[in-house]
This record gives structure tokens, sequence and C-alpha cells, in this order.
């Protein structure tokens, strides 16, 4: 067993990994995924508020009365973010292969780890209003980000790793 787990971590990759497709297919699937996602639980009367809360962490409050420019710049950080999700995810993949030989469980650890940095690191430190989400909520999102965050970045980084 060990050494089948030490094979799988030191199985070399594709002499000629792709890197951007890698990151941008995974990012932008990621990108939009989550952004419908937010859209459709969180606010799908007022869909602009969902890109407008997403620049309260750059702009504050004031993000809410920024329009549709505020919005873009949103939409922006949240594609910024995915992309950069998935270019730590596949920068962690050229060292350890395991990342690409079991994608699926990786990515869903993946995703959970994105939502711990995001809610424990990110949102703590952006100038994003601070309110209360019901526990039901979080708990949702936790699960969403399993399969609709890590996983598709997983399966994006090993496409195009062979």
């Amino acid at each position: 067993m060990v050494d089948a787990m030490s094979s799988t971590l030191a199985t070399p990759l594709s002499a000629t990994p792709r890197p951007l497709p890698a990151i941008l297919v995974g990012g932008l699937i990621v990108g939009v995924l989550d952004l419908t996602y937010a859209i459709l639980v969180y606010s799908p009367k007022k869909p602009i508020r969902i890109p407008q809360t997403i620049a309260s962490g750059v702009l504050g409050s004031q993000s809410y009365n920024g329009g549709v420019p505020a919005a873009a710049l949103g939409v922006l950080l949240h594609f910024v973010i995915a992309v950069g999700a998935a270019t730590v995810y596949y920068v962690a993949s050229r060292k350890l292969g395991i990342l690409v030989h079991r994608a699926v469980l990786m990515g869903l650890l993946y995703g959970a780890l994105v939502y711990f940095f995001m809610h424990l690191i990110v949102l703590p430190l952006s100038a994003s209003p601070k309110r209360h989400t019901p526990l039901i909520y979080l708990d949702c999102y936790f699960v969403w980000h399993w399969v609709g965050v890590g996983l598709p970045i997983a399966l994006s980084v090993r496409h195009y790793s062979r």
C-alpha cells in the first residue's frame, strides 16, 4: 500500500504539460459556475448585488451605490480569484502528482481548502461589510466548493497534464 502511494506521488506527469489551458479552463469554469450559484441562491431577483458584494471587498459598502461599474469590478475580481485558485492547484500538481492522479478526491479536498482560505483569511481582511450569514447558507456553500470549485479545477488540471 505504501509503495502504491509513493508511486502515485512520484509518478512523473506529462513531459509537455499545458499550464495555460489547464489554469484558464479550470478558472473560467469555476468562475461561471460559482457566480451562477451565488446569484441563484443568494440574489435571484437582483443579480447585480452578487458582483457588487464581491466588489465590496475592495470598495466597502460604496460598491452597492456603484451600479454597473462596481458590478463589473466584482466580476473581474471573481474571475481573478477563480483563476488564482486554479493556478495554485496547477503549480502544486507539478510537485504532487497525486493531485493529478487522484483528481476527484484531491479536487473535493481542494474545494474545502479554498472555502476555508476565503472565509478565514480573505473575507476578514477585506473591506466587505461584516454581516451574519445563516449557517445553512454557509454549509451549502462549503459543500458547493467541493463540487463547484475544487472539482472543476482538479479535472481541468488533470485533463491538460496528460
